[in-house]
């Protein structure tokens, strides 16, 4: 059974995966406006994974004995100059996601919560696998700097990108 603060902890999670899934939404709808296919496809798989992600979290919720809680989620509040800022912004905001995981993380071990400690650990490792990924892109985004064939290269590499490191799943 979970506590009310670790319900509402992980009701808040809910939230922030749903947003996420928006926020990564309106990214691949601006990639792709502006043809970049292989940044588009990427950035809807991203917004799919995150709503998989607070689909997890309403399971274990009500398998738990508590009850999902499913909010409305944000309008995006992007700055879509170019692909170079929107993957930026893609690394700050799975910083903050780490920590909003970090801080549930924290809560379960406060509550002696072991099962959701457990739990939570999926999401610790997917973190780090997220983040590592947006390092790993804002370095090649880097290395092309503002090379036209490059960025065609990299745009074509974002269809099957494949993140450096695996986390278990």
């Amino acid at each position: 059974m979970l506590s009310k603060t670790m319900e509402d902890a992980l009701n808040w999670q809910i939230k922030i995966e749903g947003d996420s899934s928006q926020i990564y939404l309106a990214m691949a709808s601006w990639a792709e406006v502006q043809g970049f296919e292989g940044i588009s496809t990427f950035m809807f798989a991203q917004s799919e994974e995150e709503r998989l992600h607070m689909l997890k979290l309403v399971k274990y919720i009500n398998q738990r004995g508590g009850e999902a809680k499913i909010s409305a989620t944000i309008e995006p509040k992007l700055d879509l100059s170019s692909y170079k800022v929107l993957f930026k912004q893609l690394y700050e905001h799975e910083v903050k996601v780490s920590e909003s995981i970090n801080s549930l993380v924290g809560i379960s071990l406060d509550e002696r919560d072991y099962a959701t400690h457990n739990f939570l650990q999926w999401y610790v490792a997917e973190q780090i696998e997220e983040e590592a990924s947006a390092r790993y892109i804002l370095d090649k985004i880097n290395l092309i700097g503002d090379d036209k064939g490059g960025l065609y290269l990299f745009d074509n590499e974002m269809k099957n990108f494949t993140a450096p490191i695996a986390a278990p799943k």
